[in-house]
């Protein structure tokens, strides 16, 4: 079964064709970074607007790299929310578009739950030629139920006990700012740019995790997550680094980060800045996913979202945890439109499907 997904969440515009929830057979993501980048975050309208531009030749290439024709399409897949409500549109419309000329079955997905089912996609070049699902499932296992899935992006930061497909039970959630948003406004703090990610990450590979004294919100007795206390910390701790190096304080003109890129003291205490935050979302992150994990009785861990990226956050689960842990490559972290495709596989195959008139709900939670 062929699985023609879209996902205009945010800033990407991205189509996928993924065969039996698992197989990617071709994966396009027409990405807006360098449009947003001069503006520090996604301008909503802008994004929009280069949607409409740019999804009917995404879809177009993706069809064209799986190698199959409409003809060959089974199922349209699309994410409803949550996100941007005007990027949301232009997919959701695109998608019953096709729907409703191909007479195909449409089904909405939750884009979080994209994100949970990027850790079942599998590379066309390591499935065998012809093989069938059962086959694909022995040579290369899916997760194993029950999961527990750490959701970390710009704006969620979540823990989930999944205990089968479309099986959800909330454990813990943010209290105020996801930790994709804390590595967004931290590295505009220290001056690395946009998006926040794989600047921090880049940084923090020449610094010092001890060098500074981050706070980690434990937030005793819950699986929830608090991450403004560590930006409001890495405000005060870069404007003393600033002071004592006399360079202009974060917000004090237009050059402050060429004056600061002067000063080469600062560009290594900006190295430890990096690396200290960086360990301590880390830590919290860890500390709390491997508790839930024992507690609930898990047989994997699961990793998602676009900081599930993050190579110290990978390296630091895996050493922590007695059990599995399991992650997509970083391009399957961030929004693309295969992920889009697995979860509305398995919720076709329990007969879930959504109507012509589905409309784009940006509040979307994944459990209620």
């Amino acid at each position: 079964m062929k699985v023609l997904a879209i996902e205009t969440s945010c800033d990407e515009t991205a189509a996928a064709v993924v065969a039996d929830g698992r197989v990617i057979l071709s994966n396009v993501v027409a990405s807006q970074i360098e449009i947003h980048a001069r503006y520090g975050g996604v301008v909503p309208e802008v994004a929009s607007r280069q949607h409409v531009a740019w999804i009917v030749p995404v879809v177009e290439k993706a069809l064209s790299e799986a190698e199959v024709t409409w003809h060959d399409i089974d199922l349209i897949a699309v994410t409803y929310g949550p996100g941007l409500a005007g990027s949301l549109l232009v997919g959701v419309n695109t998608a019953k578009a096709v729907a409703m000329a191909r007479r195909l079955p449409l089904v909405g997905v939750n884009h979080l739950e994209g994100h949970v089912y990027a850790n079942w996609l599998v590379e066309r070049s390591v499935v065998p030629p012809d093989a069938d699902p059962e086959t694909i499932d022995r040579l290369l296992p899916p997760p194993r139920f029950p999961v527990l899935c750490l959701i970390v992006s710009g704006g969620h930061s979540d823990l989930v006990l999944i205990e089968d497909h479309g099986v959800y039970r909330a454990l813990g959630h943010t209290r105020d700012d996801a930790a994709g948003e804390a590595f967004d406004k931290v590295a505009r703090i220290l001056g690395l740019g946009y998006p926040g990610g794989p600047a921090i990450q880049l940084a923090a590979a020449e610094g010092q995790p001890e060098a500074f004294p981050v706070p980690r919100a434990w937030l005793k007795d819950t699986f929830d997550f608090s991450f403004s206390g560590v930006k409001t910390a890495m405000l005060r701790l870069a404007n003393e680094c600033r002071a004592a190096e006399k360079v202009p304080l974060e917000g004090e003109g237009e050059n402050e980060v060429a004056g600061a890129e002067d000063h080469g003291v600062w560009r290594r205490c900006t190295a430890d800045l990096a690396a200290s935050f960086q360990e301590s979302v880390v830590d919290v992150l860890t500390g709390k996913t491997v508790d839930a994990a024992g507690k609930y009785a898990v047989k994997e861990i699961l990793l998602a979202g676009g900081v599930a990226a993050n190579k110290r956050l990978r390296e630091v689960m895996v050493a922590r945890s007695p059990i599995p842990v399991r992650f997509a490559r970083p391009s399957l972290c961030t929004d693309n439109a295969a992920m889009i495709a697995s979860a509305g596989y398995f919720h076709f195959q329990r007969g879930q499907t959504s109507s012509l008139d589905l409309d784009v709900c940006p509040n979307l939670r994944l459990v209620a």
